[in-house]
């Protein structure tokens, strides 16, 4: 016990430190949203242009999932935070200050690059944390980051009021690219990538995943087409609403074709020499895995993103409520993430994690059942309650899938946890867009109807700290591993 204390001693700094760093992320990655109407006035913009500007601000999130992750896992999370960070200060303070549409375009493109700093905390924790607290302290990671969003919401209208006249909304969202320069000195100069006694694994190979097998290598290439075909979608958006001509987007499916191509051009160079010559049983692990937990993200995470987008105008419309209410209601969705995320990491590390996804899984798909069920002669108390049920599930569930993501391979953990949270940011448009065409009922009907095919998969997962034993532990770890004592995070 005394022992792998001394390996992991600092780790809740490290923990609070990263997770503030997230929490930073997104509260510049959705500073725009609590002054869309602001800006829309401020410079005349229409509703289509608005609706753009915050759709696009996931676009650039599914590939920089991807490439973040390869960027952690090749030269550790502390330096590739503290750049993201100050990369994500530019285009914040582009868009504070910009006076057209396009200016805001191309800021909001560029700031959803800073969605991927999720990713780099993931293999920051799982560095830090012995796997059988990694549960609890990924799922207090994504849990309290992803509060930054409600921060954003309730904190940069205040400050905007602060600064007063009508450009106070420019100088908070500015203020929010300051603290990203800020605190990326300050994270540099308190964190290491590793305790002292353990070494950071680097891939053999940059530039794609590696795998263990040719079945998996083409498991991969095929995996890999709903990344390309979620911006297709955007870009199909886009062209809809006339914002961009056909030839542009025919451009833009074009280019998506290319970087495909060259994508499975990398996969085939990075694994073909290591495949040919036969890897070894002790380095090998499933990619089955990764793509049942990039399923398992798709449909959780994917559908909060979706729902609390429309759960206002749901409630709203249902029970005959004001703005401000139906607003309230919609807000306890996001709020529960500050428990529901770390709560189902804990089941995880405390009943199996394999058992606890399965269960939160057909948990979500009876919840979004429920919810398809809602309607006015509902009372708005038991809307309310079967709403924040639902998403204890859809949260808690997010938690189990991270707790397992760094335990599929620890050297390759940037890019699995990169390619989980693109495929989350892939339902989130998936989501979006079946949103436009379906009634709130067959919405939730839909979204019930996936969780419980994925909840049938999960059944195929193998325990996934039965993968990690074939990775290389520090000796004091694996002694208090085996002896069964358990050391509070």
């Amino acid at each position: 016990m005394v022992e792998e204390q001394n390996i992991y001693k600092g780790n809740k700094k490290i923990l609070f430190m990263t997770t503030f760093a997230f929490f930073l992320s997104f509260v510049v990655w959705f500073n725009m949203a609590p002054f869309a109407s602001t800006i829309q006035k401020a410079l005349q913009l229409s509703n289509e242009e608005i609706g753009v500007l915050l759709s696009i601000n996931v676009a650039l999130t599914i590939p920089a999932r991807i490439i973040i992750g390869m960027l952690v896992d090749r030269f550790g999370p502390k330096h590739v935070y503290a750049a993201l960070l100050i990369f994500a200060s530019i285009p914040c303070f582009w868009f504070a200050f910009a006076d057209s549409f396009w200016q805001l375009f191309m800021a909001r493109a560029l700031l959803s690059v800073v969605g991927a700093g999720f990713v780099i905390g993931i293999r920051m924790v799982s560095e830090w944390f012995p796997s059988k607290h990694l549960g609890l302290a990924e799922g207090i990671y994504g849990g309290w980051g992803n509060f930054g969003s409600s921060a954003a919401a309730f904190s940069l209208p205040l400050l905007a009021l602060l600064f007063g006249g009508e450009n106070g909304w420019r100088m908070a969202i500015a203020l929010t690219g300051v603290l990203c320069i800020v605190y990326s000195f300050i994270y540099f100069k308190s964190v290491e990538n590793t305790p002292s006694q353990k070494e950071f694994k680097k891939p053999r190979r940059s530039g794609a995943m590696e795998v263990t097998s040719y079945k998996s290598m083409a498991a991969l290439m095929l995996m890999s087409i709903p990344l390309y075909a979620a911006l297709a979608l955007i870009t199909w958006q886009l062209s809809n609403t006339s914002l961009i001509s056909n030839q542009i987007a025919v451009a833009v499916y074009t280019a998506l074709a290319a970087v495909y191509g060259y994508n499975l051009y990398k996969i085939w160079t990075v694994n073909r020499d290591h495949l040919r010559k036969g890897v070894p049983a002790k380095e090998q692990y499933s990619f089955k895995q990764v793509a049942i937990l990039d399923f398992a993200y798709f449909i959780t995470f994917g559908s909060e993103l979706a729902v609390i987008s429309m759960l206002p105008m749901f409630f709203e419309a249902t029970f005959s409520m004001g703005v401000a209410g139906a607003g309230m209601i919609a807000s306890s969705f996001a709020f529960m993430n500050l428990v529901a995320r770390p709560g189902g990491g804990w089941l995880s590390d405390k009943f199996g994690r394999k058992k606890t996804l399965i269960i939160l899984l057909a948990a979500t798909s009876a919840a979004y059942l429920c919810m398809s069920q809602i309607g006015s002669n509902w009372p708005i108390a038991a809307a309310v309650l079967l709403t924040m049920t639902c998403s204890f599930f859809v949260q808690a569930g997010e938690g189990a899938v991270f707790s397992m993501v760094p335990l599929v391979k620890k050297r390759l953990t940037g890019q699995v946890a990169g390619m989980v949270g693109a495929y989350g940011s892939v339902g989130s448009v998936l989501f979006l867009a079946i949103l436009g065409l379906l009634n709130p009922s067959l919405f939730f009907l839909g979204i019930s109807i996936m969780a419980f095919c994925c909840f049938i998969t999960c059944f195929f997962l193998n325990e996934p700290g039965k993968e990690h034993s074939k990775e290389k532990v520090p000796a004091a770890e694996e002694k208090t591993e085996k002896s069964g004592k358990e050391v509070a995070i």
